[in-house]
């Protein structure tokens, strides 16, 4: 989830680690290797782990089916709109400083959320800890990649790294799942403060700083404002049109204002000297593509999880744990498509395989749109979110690897993040415009079969959108990426 950078680093302990065999000093590097992967398991664990306890959490905290999204959203869009600030803060402050800033902001933001008593308070508190993951996950790879020398030894350690973020964002359902149901919807988000306070420590005694000789040394604050608050306003007008229609002040006036913000942000990113966004860089066909389709197929992935828990607990009276057990084929699904992606991408080349994966998604988008108020778990849940999420690790992998592999080797990093950045913020967008779908359909009834015709036509939604980003893909990437 974290852009990758491309950096010389200045850290003398770095050095000395990297010429020396000693097994004090490996001991040493490899406890900052598990610093920095702690770090990006509680930011990727955050993304999937308050899945399972919505339904707990509305009923506590009285939230409207609008704010019961926005549980997700305030996170998704804070992360996603300051995740290119807080790679380059890294660079330019120290790693380990912005490291532990943003630890201790996610960490405060936790402990915040599990307290709340009012909702307004627990999405306050959900921003808060996006804004503090944007700050955290950028600064846990370079840390990794200071701390770790070039060869065998930093590919295991990336390795390693890519494989915890996998498992975080797979063990959000079974951990959230144990929590709401042996504690409350509370825990997950208060489990993270004697887990953000033992990894603060860690790194205080093991970190060493570090940054990049030849960072810019400037911050391009108003940039990252302007996007957020334009993605922000323009998803909060999405979802006013389930009340107040499309044409009503109450939804045009956000929607106009949200565009105007993001217009507003590329006019900055096109006249400031040091941009967050480089537009210069969507020139090349590969990297505007690819974080289009990676824009589209996120719309749709990351509403998954939240219709898909919803209509376990809502529907099928699943308990927090069995719907956190019952999504895990799922999320290791997402793992397995991306381990495939590259042996497959060998046979038939990267663009064909993106394509793939979307119509692998959205055939199974289509089998889950045909979900009953009865339906069991092989038929409604299993076998579609395998098929779901197997098609957005085939179709992620690919969209990054020719994103990134057409950049300039010195703007990989950079790349890399926009290409995280589209996911989320598609994300985004997507569950915004497809809780409204499915709310419009079940026009606020709260019976199994209104809730499950909601549900179904949102996922027939979605499975529409994987189409599209199919023919996007295979007409807008590169063909010369197959051979």
């Amino acid at each position: 989830m974290a852009q990758v950078p491309a950096v010389t680093d200045t850290d003398a302990d770095t050095d000395h680690a990297g010429k020396s065999g000693g097994g004090a000093r490996s001991a040493r590097t490899w406890a900052v290797v598990l610093a920095a992967c702690a770090g990006q398991f509680l930011v990727v664990l955050d993304v999937s782990v308050v899945n399972v306890a919505l339904p707990s959490m509305r009923t506590d905290l009285g939230l409207s089916t609008i704010g019961l999204q926005w549980v997700l959203n305030a996170y998704s869009i804070a992360f996603a709109g300051f995740m290119l600030l807080g790679g380059r803060a890294a660079d330019i402050f120290g790693r380990k400083r912005m490291f532990l800033a943003g630890l201790g902001v996610f960490t405060a933001a936790s402990l915040a959320g599990g307290l709340a008593q009012e909702g307004w308070q627990l999405l306050a508190a959900r921003g808060v800890q996006g804004l503090g993951a944007a700050v955290l996950a950028p600064a846990t790879l370079t840390i990794l990649t200071a701390a770790v020398p070039a060869g065998p030894a930093r590919t295991r350690a990336i390795a390693t790294w890519a494989a915890v973020g996998a498992g975080g964002g797979a063990a959000g359902g079974l951990v959230g799942g144990v929590l709401t149901d042996v504690l409350s919807w509370r825990w997950v988000l208060l489990i993270n403060v004697p887990a953000g306070a033992l990894v603060l420590l860690a790194a205080v005694l093991w970190l060493t700083e570090s940054r990049a000789e030849e960072a810019r040394r400037r911050l391009d604050l108003p940039g990252a404002v302007l996007v957020t608050g334009g993605l922000a306003v323009v998803a909060y007008g999405i979802v006013q049109t389930e009340q107040a229609g499309w044409g009503a002040a109450a939804t045009l006036v956000p929607l106009v204002g949200g565009v105007l913000l993001l217009a507003a942000f590329l006019l900055v990113e096109a006249r400031t000297k040091e941009p967050l966004m480089p537009l210069r860089l969507f020139r090349v066909r590969a990297v505007s593509a690819a974080n289009a389709g990676m824009l589209v197929t996120g719309s749709a992935s990351f509403a998954m999880w939240f219709f898909m828990t919803v209509y376990a607990q809502n529907v099928l009276g699943y308990t927090p744990l069995e719907a956190g057990l019952a999504l895990i084929p799922s999320s290791l699904s997402v793992v397995l498509g991306s381990k495939l992606a590259p042996l497959v991408m060998r046979r038939i080349g990267a663009r064909h395989v993106a394509v793939l994966g979307a119509l692998v998604g959205a055939v199974g988008f289509g089998w889950q749109s045909m979900m009953t108020a009865d339906g069991t778990f092989l038929r409604t849940i299993l076998g579609p979110g395998i098929l779901m999420m197997a098609g957005a690790g085939l179709a992620m992998t690919p969209l990054a690897a020719l994103a990134t592999g057409s950049a300039a080797p010195g703007e990989a990093g950079l790349v890399s993040g926009l290409v995280n950045t589209s996911r989320t913020m598609g994300g985004a967008i997507g569950l915004a415009v497809l809780s409204t779908v499915a709310a419009a359909r079940t026009s606020h009834g709260t019976g199994p079969g209104a809730l499950t015709e909601g549900y179904a036509l949102a996922f027939r939604t979605g499975s529409g959108l994987l189409l599209v980003a199919a023919v996007l893909m295979f007409f807008w990437l590169p063909r010369h990426s197959d051979t």
